[in-house]
C-alpha cells in the first residue's frame, strides 16, 4: 500500500478547503493547504466580505436621506476612511483561519503548486504527495484584451482604492460591476456602466434586473447599453473609454467583464481532467476524470450560483465523503443570492423565469410589499416581490427587490428548501414588528 505525506491535500485555502479541513482533522486524517496567496482566498481577503464592509456605509447613508430630513445631516461618505475600515477589520482574517486550521494539525506549505501526478504535486522545490487532492483554486478576473488594457483594474484592485475618483466607467453589469457602480456612487464618483448587451444581471428575471437599474438611474449612475468597449487611452485628465457607442471619460476603469477558473497551469491537462474557463469538469460526487482528485468552490464547472455558501457546502460534502459519513452524490440545497446595491435584488429556489415557462408546474405570485405599513417604518419608497409555488401550494421560490431583500429571502429560504405547507406556516410565530413578520406574512 502506498505511503503519502497526507490523506488530504487543498490546492487553495479559500472556503472551498478550509470549512471541510476541520471535518477531515477531527476524523483523524492528516491535512495540509496548498496556498499562493493569502489564507482565506478571494472572499475574506479581495470579494464578499470586504464588499460588504464598504456597502454598510452606502447602507447607513441610503436610510438617512430617505428619511427625509428626520435623521439630519447629509451622509457624506468619506471613502478615504471607509477603504481604512476596511482594511483593518479584512487583516484580521488570515491569521485568525491559519492559526484556527494548525491549531487542529492541519499544516500550510506556501508556493504555486501544480500536479506531477495525481498523488503529486509540485510547490517550489518540493514535491508533496497526498492519497486524495481537493482543488480549490477559485477563479479570478477575467482582462479584456483591448488596447490600453493595462489601464483597466479588476475588483481586487477597487477594493483597495484609498481615494474616490471623480469619474469612473465600469465595463459590465454583472453582480462586481452593479455593486460597484452603487457604493462609487453613493461615494459621490461620476458612474458611467457599459453593458456589452442590453441587460444587467442574467441569473436575475430581466424585469426586476431593469427595475434595479431603473433605480440606479434615478440615484444618478450612467447605463450605456449594446456597447462594445474597444480600447483605453490615457489622456490628460485620466482616461478615455472608447466604445462602440462612444467616448467616456474616466479617473479610473473598472474591468467587471466576468471571472475565469484558475486551472490554466496546475497541469491538469496530463492527468486527462477537462476544463474552460468556467470551470473544471466532476461528476456527481465532485469527482474530476482521476477519482482520487476533486473539486470545490467556484472552481467547479456547474450551474449553482458561485458563492461562499456554495463552496462551503461543497466543501464539507467532500470531506464527509473522504471520512466515510456520505456515500450519495451532492444533493444541493436551494441557495439564496443577493445583489448588494441598494436597492437589493435576492432570490433563491426555482426562478421565476423557470415558472413562467412551466405554468403547468407552477404559480406566481406577485406582491406589491409597499402594501406592508412596516416597509414604511424603514423609509422604503419602492420594492416588489414574487413568490412561485408548486401545485401542492408548497413554495419553491422567490424574488424580491427592496432595501431589506436579502433579509425577505433568508427568511423564505427554510420554506423553500423544506417545504412547508400553509398549515406548517401558521405555525410560525415571527417577532412583530419586525421585517421577519413581513416575509411569512406575505406567504399566507
Amino acid at each position: 500500500m502506498a505511503t503519502y505525506d497526507y490523506d488530504v491535500l487543498f490546492l487553495g485555502a479559500g472556503h472551498g478547503a478550509f470549512d471541510g479541513a476541520p471535518i477531515l482533522a477531527n476524523a483523524g486524517k492528516k491535512v495540509a493547504f496548498v496556498e499562493r496567496e493569502k489564507v482565506g482566498g478571494t472572499c475574506p481577503n479581495w470579494g464578499c466580505n470586504a464588499k460588504v464592509i464598504l456597502e454598510n456605509a452606502v447602507s447607513l447613508q441610503r436610510e438617512l436621506r430617505a428619511s427625509d430630513g428626520i435623521v439630519a445631516g447629509s451622509g457624506e461618505i468619506d471613502w478615504t476612511k471607509n477603504m481604512a475600515r476596511k482594511k483593518e477589520i479584512i487583516s484580521i482574517f488570515p491569521n485568525a483561519i491559519q492559526s484556527g486550521m494548525e491549531g487542529l494539525g492541519i499544516d500550510f506549505i506556501f508556493g504555486d503548486g501544480h500536479f506531477a501526478d495525481a498523488h503529486t504535486v509540485t510547490v517550489g522545490d518540493r514535491q508533496v504527495t497526498a492519497e486524495n487532492i481537493v482543488i480549490a483554486t477559485g477563479m479570478h478576473s477575467h482582462r479584456l484584451d483591448i488596447p490600453g488594457a493595462e489601464y483597466m483594474h479588476d475588483s481586487k484592485d477597487f477594493l483597495s482604492l484609498d481615494e474616490a475618483p471623480q469619474q469612473m466607467v465600469i465595463i459590465g453589469a454583472g453582480y462586481i460591476g452593479l455593486e460597484t457602480a452603487a457604493m462609487m456612487n453613493a461615494a459621490g464618483t461620476d458612474v458611467t456602466v457599459i453593458l456589452r448587451s442590453d441587460r444587467a444581471l442574467p441569473e436575475f428575471n430581466q424585469e426586476y434586473s431593469e427595475a434595479l437599474l431603473a433605480s440606479l438611474t434615478k440615484q444618478g449612475i450612467t447605463f450605456v447599453k449594446n456597447s462594445e468597449t474597444t480600447a483605453v487611452e490615457q489622456t490628460a485628465a485620466g482616461f478615455a473609454v472608447k466604445t462602440s457607442t462612444g467616448i467616456y471619460d474616466a479617473n479610473y476603469v473598472l474591468d467587471a467583464t466576468g471571472r475565469v477558473v484558475n486551472a490554466a497551469g496546475l497541469g491538469l491537462e496530463k492527468l486527462g481532467i477537462q476544463f474552460d474557463d468556467h470551470g473544471i469538469e466532476v461528476n456527481e460526487y465532485l469527482q474530476t476524470a482521476v477519482s482520487n482528485i476533486y473539486v470545490t468552490g467556484d472552481a467547479i464547472k456547474k450551474s449553482q450560483p458561485k458563492l461562499t455558501p456554495t463552496a462551503t457546502f461543497e466543501s464539507q460534502y467532500v470531506a464527509k465523503m473522504l471520512t466515510g459519513q456520505e456515500t450519495a452524490a451532492i444533493d444541493y440545497p436551494a441557495i439564496a443570492t443577493n445583489v448588494f446595491t441598494s436597492p437589493r435584488l435576492a432570490q433563491a429556489g426555482v426562478t421565476l423565469d423557470e415558472a413562467a415557462a412551466h405554468p403547468d408546474q407552477y404559480d406566481i405570485v406577485e406582491k406589491d410589499i409597499m402594501d406592508d405599513w412596516y416597509r414604511l417604518v424603514d423609509y422604503e419608497k419602492e420594492g416588489k416581490l414574487s413568490l412561485i409555488y408548486n401545485k401542492q401550494h408548497q413554495l419553491v421560490g422567490a424574488i424580491e427587490i427592496s432595501e431589506h431583500a436579502e433579509d425577505i429571502i433568508n427568511g423564505l429560504l427554510p420554506a423553500i428548501e423544506f417545504g412547508y405547507t400553509p398549515a406548517q406556516l401558521n405555525r410560525l410565530v415571527t417577532i412583530f414588528p419586525t421585517i421577519g413578520y413581513s416575509a411569512i406574512g406575505d406567504l399566507l
